[in-house]
């Protein structure tokens, strides 16, 4: 069935246009456009997108209605509105170490090195490391009512949840939230592969599988018995990635 994000998507690659291209002339990020293709927003200047795209508003919102392209010698040119800071200097990164004391603020959590989340078709589980550790502030974990017993960071590998997470990138996992959420990032255990992915609830106690790079990795839909193969461990609530 085609949607909206299907159609930005057919329209972009007709254009050999990549994402960041398309989401510097409509001024968001390229992960905004990956979301946009994956409908799981829907584009509030979807007029600029439209031009961005060479086709009608109308044709990309509903389907209907033909494309109309621009000449192939014209050529746009759009500028940013409303231009505003968004960023803000806070201070340089104060270095610490395994041996640096722990403020009244901080604490510890696991940081599982020989265990990995694939974001692809999955990673076998190995036997966890209890050694490195990762810091947080108590106060950071509190605000969103994670405990820190509850919490464990571990790496993903693979490339099916870029741009948004690369392979490499480390994910904090609250344990206690296993509830899904629609449109939330959790870390399963499926069929004993460690994996990190979107999940989406299905009639008849279902699950869909979403991965950012839909390209690659289409939705994967468990019903009935095989929705029970899938252990949910928590819900990613934090994530770092090195550029």
């Amino acid at each position: 069935m085609e949607t909206l994000g299907s159609r930005i998507r057919k329209k972009r690659r007709e254009l050999k246009l990549t994402q960041r291209q398309v989401s510097d002339a409509v001024d968001v990020s390229h992960v905004t456009v990956s979301q946009w293709e994956q409908d799981l927003y829907l584009p509030k200047n979807i007029d600029v997108l439209a031009q961005v795209l060479q086709c009608n508003k109308e044709w990309l919102k509903t389907g209907k209605n033909l494309q109309i392209s621009l000449n192939s010698g014209d050529s746009i040119s759009i500028s940013p509105k409303n231009i505003e800071q968004n960023a803000e200097y806070v201070g340089e990164i104060e270095p610490w170490g395994n041996n640096t004391e722990l403020s009244e603020d901080e604490v510890e959590v696991p940081f599982y090195t020989e265990i990995e989340l694939a974001a692809g078709s999955g990673s076998v589980q190995v036997q966890q490391n209890h050694g490195p550790k990762l810091r947080f502030a108590k106060s950071t974990l509190k605000r969103h009512g994670i405990t820190p017993e509850n919490a464990a960071c571990v790496k993903v590998s693979g490339n099916s949840m870029e741009p948004v997470l690369p392979d490499g990138a480390t994910v904090g996992v609250d344990t206690a939230s296993t509830k899904i959420v629609d449109g939330k990032m959790f870390a399963i255990d499926h069929d004993g592969m460690l994996r990190v992915k979107t999940l989406y609830r299905m009639p008849g106690n279902g699950i869909r599988l979403k991965s950012f790079n839909n390209d690659e990795y289409p939705d994967e839909i468990y019903a009935g018995e095989d929705g029970k193969h899938i252990r949910i461990i928590g819900k990613v609530f934090w994530y770092s990635v090195l550029l």
